[in-house]
């Protein structure tokens, strides 16, 4: 016997309600829908934010502040953890931090200035903080900016 061969038997099935089909069947006259009003008319589904017509409370609140489309979110990382992730190595793509999974994938990254710089050493970021490339540069290494990536 095989997984698509099973079924129920007749009597272990239950039968679906019919509505509608007089007062015998117990779903008669009104079929469960009680008496008149939006919700016993054929079609009617009515959204849950829906406030019967008055002004729907989205549209009664006062709207404060501002959204800006085009503000770019960075994720940030500490260069003491980036070091401490990639100990030993002289150079850091980003392509070398995503695959650590220190962020991301395709999120745009800046270093951070927490932490120490001992060994000199080459990080590719689109971003760095004025304390972190100071770091970067007073070790020997050097700190490669990349333009981020629109949509």
């Amino acid at each position: 016997m095989k997984l698509h061969e099973l079924y129920p038997f007749p009597e272990q099935t239950k039968d679906r309600k019919r509505v509608g089909r007089g007062s015998g069947s117990g779903w008669g006259k009104t079929s469960g829908k009680g008496h008149k009003g939006q919700k016993s008319r054929s079609g009617a589904s009515i959204p849950a934010w829906f406030e019967g017509g008055q002004m729907p409370l989205m549209r009664r609140l006062p709207k404060r502040g501002f959204k800006n489309p085009f503000r770019v979110e960075y994720a940030a990382i500490n260069l003491g953890q980036l070091l401490e992730a990639f100990e030993g190595k002289s150079e850091i793509t980003l392509l070398d931090i995503y695959e650590r999974g220190l962020c991301k994938v395709g999120s745009p990254v800046k270093i951070l200035g927490g932490g120490e710089v001992s060994t000199a050493v080459t990080i590719e970021a689109h971003r760095f903080s004025a304390s972190a490339a100071d770091k970067i540069a007073k070790a020997g290494g050097t700190a490669k900016s990349i333009e981020v990536q629109e949509g």
